[in-house]
């Protein structure tokens, strides 16, 4: 029967390998996910956008159940502060990437609308992320 000294340094030790797992697959993940986000700056970058500029463009067009967003709604998914996601529209806005119309329904609201021209950049650039996605959601998978 043990006793509880042997039980206790048991218990240690499973706690120590399990940290040990623990932080190894945080690492990887984070790795993983820090190889991606470089690849996704260098595909930006090369297509004339930063990786904010290309972020909004993605959430505005990823809005569920609409074909805008909200200056809230970007706020909340490039979890930035307000005033950052409206200097981020117009900078986006003069490049002719998007447009902001006031809401229909809320007139307090603010609709940012994707242009050709961002819908277009969106899809190609989206279209180059794909291959690397898949590779990260192979690594993903094994964790």
């Amino acid at each position: 029967m043990p006793t509880p000294r042997s039980t206790a340094v048991t218990n240690e030790t499973n706690a120590a390998e399990s940290n040990a797992i623990d932080f190894e697959q945080l690492s990887l993940f984070r790795y993983r996910l820090r190889c991606f986000l470089r690849v996704s700056e260098d595909l930006c970058q090369s297509n004339g956008l930063t990786s904010l500029q290309y972020q909004l463009l993605l959430h505005v067009k990823g809005t569920p159940n609409q074909s805008w967003a909200t200056v809230g709604d970007l706020a909340e998914r490039l979890q930035a502060k307000h005033h950052g996601v409206v200097a981020l529209i117009d900078r986006c806005e003069q490049l002719g990437l998007v447009k902001r119309k006031p809401s229909q329904e809320d007139r307090r609201q603010v609709e940012v609308h994707l242009l050709r021209k961002g819908e277009k950049l969106l899809s190609l650039v989206a279209r180059q992320h794909r291959p690397e996605l898949l590779r990260l959601r192979e690594q993903l998978d094994c964790l």
